[in-house]
């Protein structure tokens, strides 16, 4: 997942071409001139534009956004025409809103996952269309759709499908009937057949799991013969689309069930993130969501932030306003050779734990330092998500 670089479009399906980028940007050709879904950032825009354009220069009558995110709509004024018709699912005002309201604190909290990977893609931008490069866009749309739209361009005919479930609540599908192809873009996350992400750890609202669930139903529905996603290849097949769809589908059912269960039986969320695991037959990815953090997602979408643990979850004075006594009490070369123990015997959370309270009381202690530096050394090395990489990552290069 990277910045648009691509110098040309590659065309993925008959008169439908792909220029990818942070979120992939689609052209599809038609005998009344062009339709684009999706804009990439406002950087991205002009290798977009410049990509499709050498494919066909006809007038773009129409720019379908499958959902609010910014590598979504950021380039609609490069990539629009006077005339052109921007579609968006009904919710897409209310998203806008919120990213506009929490500018500041999503590119923060976004930061340790893509700021060198945007600084990169920006430079290589800047080589093949100059320093100054368009601003982000800002979300309109021209028609927008509830649950369901038909539309006729030309020789080509579309349905827009709401899916409320996917990335963001304003997120829709474009399904092409008379071709049996879906544009899903990441209604089901960026890799496809993985555990979605029910809250993002950068910081996001809570996806209800039931209404995820519909979501999948909505486009296994359609018995799509290729879907054509946000992030690499088109997905080809009827039946490894279907079977891909049902297990996702059961998948997330049981991970809300168990989740609901655990509930009821008075377990706590630490423990229910421990112990409910996918059987073997729903087993699915985890590159980019968590089979935990969904757990956890799930039992505070329904129960909110009263964890019933412990009283001090309902002031606002943490456990780090004690760090130093502890710290002072146990001793800091006590505290630290327990944590490099931890790390030792695989125990790195425990170790982080520890480390943590004499890295509060004395940030640049040295022997703390390197304790939380090894055991997320010892995390990443078991890591195959997206988020989860990034983060620990970020956090070896800050005790480092």
């Amino acid at each position: 997942m990277a910045p648009a670089s691509a110098e040309q479009a590659q065309e993925v399906a008959p008169g439908i071409w792909c220029s990818p980028g942070l979120t992939n940007s689609y052209l599809l050709t038609t005998s009344d001139g062009r339709v684009v879904v999706n804009t990439g950032m406002g950087f991205e825009g002009p290798v977009h534009r410049a990509n499709f354009d050498a494919v066909d220069s006809s007038p773009v009558r129409y720019i379908l956004i499958t959902q609010g995110h910014y590598d979504h709509v950021g380039g609609l004024d490069t990539l629009r025409d006077p005339d052109t018709k921007v579609v968006a699912q009904a919710n897409w005002e209310h998203w806008r809103d919120d990213n506009e309201r929490l500018l500041p604190y999503r590119a923060n909290r976004s930061a340790f996952a893509f700021s060198g990977r945007l600084a990169e893609g920006i430079a290589r931008i800047q080589q093949r269309f100059g320093k100054k490069l368009p601003p982000q866009s800002t979300a309109t749309a021209d028609i927008v759709i509830d649950d369901r739209l038909s539309l006729t361009v030309g020789d080509r005919r579309f349905e827009f499908i709401a899916t409320p479930g996917g990335e963001t609540t304003d997120s829709m599908v474009i399904w092409l009937p008379d071709e049996r192809v879906c544009l899903c873009s990441n209604t089901f996350g960026p890799v496809f057949g993985h555990i979605p992400n029910l809250v993002t750890i950068r910081g996001d609202r809570y996806r209800d799991a039931l209404t995820v669930i519909d979501t999948i139903e909505r486009v296994r529905a359609l018995r799509p013969e290729v879907l054509l996603t946000g992030h690499f290849a088109p997905i080809r097949g009827a039946d490894l689309i279907e079977t891909e769809l049902t297990r996702l589908r059961d998948a997330v059912r049981y991970l809300h069930d168990a989740t609901v269960a655990g509930m009821n039986a008075g377990k706590d969320v630490r423990t229910l993130m421990r112990e409910i695991t996918l059987p073997d037959h729903l087993e699915v990815g985890q590159g980019y969501g968590k089979v935990a953090w969904d757990v956890r997602a799930i039992w505070e979408n329904y129960s909110g932030w009263f964890h019933h643990g412990s009283t001090t979850e309902l002031y606002p004075i943490g456990p780090e306003s004690v760090s130093a006594e502890v710290v002072e009490l146990a001793g800091a070369d006590a505290l630290i050779d327990r944590a490099r123990a931890h790390v030792a015997e695989g125990r790195p959370l425990q170790a982080v734990h520890l480390a943590e309270l004499v890295v509060q009381a004395t940030p640049d202690h040295a022997g703390g330092r390197a304790v939380l530096k090894a055991a997320h050394e010892h995390l990443v090395a078991g890591s195959v998500n997206f988020w989860e990489t990034a983060w620990l990552t970020k956090q070896i290069e800050r005790y480092s």
